[in-house]
C-alpha cells in the first residue's frame, strides 16, 4: 500500500482526508520555510526564501528580513487553517531559528513550531 505523508491520512473507506492534528500543522509550517520558491513543479512560487538567507551573515537586519518573508509565506499558504500569532527570528552565529506560535482555526488549539536552519 502506498503512504502518503502528513497532512493527508487515509479514511476506513480508503478516501484521503486532511490531518488537523498539531505535528501535521508543524510539518507544513517546515515544508513551508524549507522549501524554496521554484523547488515544486508547477507550484513554482511555493515556499519562502528564508533558507537562502541562512547564508546571508547573520545580523539583526537579516533576522528582519527573514521574520517578514516567513510570516508573509505562512500567511500565504496556511491561513485558512492556521491564526498566526507570532513569528520570531533569532540569527545565532551560523544559525538561523524560527519560532511561530499559532492557533489552529478548526480547534482554537494553540501550538509552537521551532525550526533552526544552519549554514552547513
Amino acid at each position: 500500500m502506498t503512504t502518503v505523508s502528513p497532512p493527508y491520512r487515509f479514511l476506513r473507506s480508503g478516501r484521503t482526508a486532511l490531518d488537523e492534528d498539531d505535528g501535521a500543522i508543524r510539518d507544513l509550517i517546515r515544508q513551508i520555510l524549507f522549501t524554496m520558491p521554484g523547488e515544486r513543479v508547477n507550484r513554482a512560487e511555493f515556499g519562502s526564501a528564508i533558507t537562502g538567507q541562512v547564508f546571508a551573515g547573520n545580523s539583526e537586519m537579516l533576522a528582519a528580513a527573514a521574520q517578514a518573508t516567513a510570516q508573509a509565506s505562512l500567511q500565504r499558504y496556511l491561513g485558512d487553517r492556521i491564526v498566526i500569532e507570532a513569528v520570531e527570528v533569532h540569527a545565532v552565529d551560523a544559525a538561523l531559528t524560527v519560532e511561530v506560535v499559532y492557533a489552529s482555526r478548526r480547534t482554537g488549539s494553540r501550538g509552537r513550531a521551532r525550526i533552526t536552519g544552519t549554514a552547513a
